[in-house]
């Protein structure tokens, strides 16, 4: 009777301990999550938990990260199911007591414990020499919820980054949209001697695509076109950069290849080569009946004049790449009344169909050709209708920025240039 008794004593002694030491390793573990600790020493204290209080001596907490990962583990130097971790674990969703007639990787394992989250496996705690174990059953309920409280709280870590992520994303996306705003102007000039027309189809993840037009004189104005590399608002903010230092060399009385070796050198103390910008620049004078223009490295335009096309690709390699530009030219065109300039980002050209066909240089070339004659405005729009039709119902995968100029008349006096 006494013997029973002191027995009674003996396994609620056993039984308070255990209390306890669920409710110090609760505590310290809740601790822990609530002081935001990184998932290393979350499974660090997992695993010393069940290394040093529950006197566990074989785990392996597997966790998908990207694919399936070995966090943490005891007496398991590495993963032993390498590619098999799916055929093998994902069957399981309830905790399971391993079998004989289990696969072979579990077989130095007592229990698999199996995390789920919105009916997903996020993890696999696999855990030996349990039975060797008083009171097994309750050790088993308590190592299973510390594996959850541990598994999940990481979980939730995650989800948190990846909120964090995206609200970054969506800011910088928004601070990018009003950056791309600036750079492409709303008003270019439409008059009796020259009409530009331009269109811009952004892209979501937005980039550098860049417009501008400068009044240097009465008869001589610059227009240029651009396209940094990179996306985001990182391209977005340089452009803006590259848009100061451009209206800041243009009323300098630079030669048109000295305006670029400047641009250049500018670009590159910014960037050290990091990002890249291709240019195309080009001087118009109504007076002298002229178009001076540099490419540098951009996709070249089309030059429409009397129903003939040609491409603009005299010039230098990219902005921002060289310290120097290892060489550079430049070209000069006698205009005439009802010529056209055609400059375009290389979106245009990364355009497909349903069908995987580009958009590419020869179907640019037929369509000039076929509507050089028409106004700015008129050819931008057909081109709009055009790119609509072929792309069909296939997303844009870059920036599409276009600037088109119709030479309509010259200035032929001092009178004219008023």
């Amino acid at each position: 009777m006494m013997s029973a008794e002191l027995e009674r004593i003996e396994r609620l002694e056993k039984e308070l301990s255990l209390k306890q030491l669920q409710i110090k390793s609760l505590l310290t573990i809740t601790q822990a999550i609530n002081d935001n600790m990184p998932e290393e020493g979350l499974y660090r204290i997992y695993k010393n938990f069940l290394s040093w209080e529950m006197g566990i001596d074989k785990m392996a907490l597997i966790v998908e990260d990207d694919g399936w990962k070995m966090v943490t583990s005891i007496d398991q130097d590495e993963l032993i199911f390498y590619n098999r971790v799916e055929s093998i674990l994902i069957p399981f969703t309830k905790p399971h007591s391993i079998q004989e007639t289990d696969a072979l990787e579990l077989q130095d394992f007592d229990i698999l414990l199996p995390i789920i989250h919105e009916n997903n496996p996020i993890a696999f705690a696999l855990i030996g020499g349990v039975y060797k174990q008083d009171d097994v059953y309750n050790k088993v309920q308590f190592i299973t919820t510390i594996t959850n409280m541990i598994v999940m709280a990481v979980e939730n870590k995650k989800l948190w980054k990846k909120q964090l992520s995206q609200e970054r994303f969506k800011k910088e996306i928004e601070l990018a949209e009003e950056v791309q705003k600036m750079l492409i102007p709303e008003n270019l000039p439409s008059n009796r001697y020259v009409e530009f027309s331009k269109r811009y189809r952004p892209h979501f993840n937005i980039g550098g695509d860049y417009i501008d037009f400068v009044q240097i004189n009465p008869h001589k104005s610059m227009f240029c076109i651009a396209d940094i590399s990179g996306k985001g608002v990182a391209a977005a903010l340089l452009m803006a950069n590259f848009q100061a230092v451009i209206q800041s060399l243009v009323y300098r009385n630079y030669s048109l290849k000295d305006f670029v070796n400047s641009l250049n050198e500018t670009v590159y103390r910014i960037t050290k080569s990091d990002k890249y910008i291709t240019f195309f620049v080009a001087e118009l004078d109504l007076k002298e009946r002229t178009l001076r223009y540099v490419n540098a490295g951009h996709q070249p335009p089309m030059f429409y004049s009397e129903g003939n096309v040609r491409s603009l690709d005299e010039g230098t390699t990219v902005i921002g790449a060289f310290d120097e530009l290892p060489f550079i030219d430049d070209e000069v065109i006698k205009l005439k009344e009802g010529d056209l300039v055609f400059s375009f980002t290389d979106g245009l050209i990364d355009l497909m169909d349903e069908s995987g066909t580009y958009f590419e240089d020869k179907r640019i070339e037929e369509f000039v050709k076929a509507n050089g004659k028409l106004s700015a405005e008129t050819f931008n729009s057909q081109l709009v209708n055009e790119i609509e039709s072929f792309s069909g119902k296939q997303s844009y995968t870059d920036d599409i920025a276009i600037l088109t100029c119709k030479i309509a008349s010259f200035v032929k006096n001092e009178k004219d240039e008023k």
